[in-house]
C-alpha cells in the first residue's frame, strides 16, 4: 500500500508577490507548524510539492524535521487563473458545472486536474508502498479528490475553500484508491485572489 498525505498550503500573504511566490502569512506560519505538529508522529519516505512557494512553506516544517529531500512538480502547481476577479462564487459554479470551460487567460479544471492526476500517478509508480507528503493547493487538492470520487464536487470545494491547511489521506493499493480521510484543517477565510 502507498500512502499520501496532501497538505494544501496554509493562509498566504497575497500582498508579497504573485501567484507562485506569494509566502505565508504570520498566521499561516505559525498554522504550518499546527499541521506539522498534527504529522509529527508519521514517517514519510518522500516529500513531493508544487513549486509555488506557499505550497513549499507549508511543508517546510516537516522535511526539516524529518530530514527529507524535497522534490517539487510543476505539475502540481495550482489551477492558472485569469487574476483578480476570476474567484467568484458565479467563476466557481461556471468552473464546477463545465469541467473544460476556462475563462480568457485561465485554465480549466480539466486542464488541472490531468496534470495533477498525471504528477500522482507518477508518485504512485516512483514510490510504491512508501509513504509520501504532498504540497498541494486547493483547488488542485479538490479536482484530484474529483477524480477518485466523482461525488466530490463545488459544495465539496466550496466547503473547503477556507481550510488553509488541510491534510487529507489517501491510501492506494497500486493505482487503486482504497481509503481517503480528511485528517485536519484550520479554517481560514478565502479572500478570492487566488487559488
Amino acid at each position: 500500500m502507498t500512502t499520501l498525505y496532501f497538505v494544501r498550503h496554509a493562509q498566504p500573504d497575497y500582498r508579497t508577490g504573485d501567484n507562485p511566490t506569494f509566502a505565508l502569512s504570520e498566521e499561516g506560519e505559525k498554522d504550518a507548524l499546527s499541521a506539522a505538529d498534527h504529522l509529527k508522529d508519521i514517517r514519510f519516505d518522500a516529500a513531493v510539492s508544487s513549486p509555488y512557494r506557499r505550497s513549499i512553506d507549508t511543508i517546510r516544517p516537516i522535511i526539516l524535521s524529518q530530514k527529507l529531500k524535497l522534490k517539487t512538480d510543476i505539475r502540481l502547481r495550482e489551477r492558472d487563473n485569469a487574476g483578480r476577479g476570476s474567484n467568484t462564487p458565479e467563476m466557481f459554479r461556471r468552473r464546477w458545472n463545465d469541467f473544460d470551460y476556462h475563462e480568457a487567460g485561465g485554465e480549466s479544471l480539466r486542464s488541472t486536474q490531468d496534470r495533477n492526476i498525471a504528477a500522482v500517478s507518477d508518485i504512485l509508480h516512483e514510490f510504491t508502498d512508501k509513504t509520501v507528503l504532498i504540497g498541494t493547493h486547493g483547488t488542485a487538492l479538490a479536482v484530484i479528490l474529483n477524480y477518485y470520487d466523482p461525488s466530490f464536487g463545488l459544495n465539496g470545494f466550496l466547503r473547503m475553500i477556507d481550510f488553509m491547511p488541510c491534510i487529507i489521506r489517501m491510501t492506494f493499493d497500486g493505482a487503486q484508491l482504497s481509503e481517503q480521510k480528511e485528517l485536519f484543517y484550520i479554517k481560514k477565510e478565502f479572500h478570492g485572489v487566488t487559488d
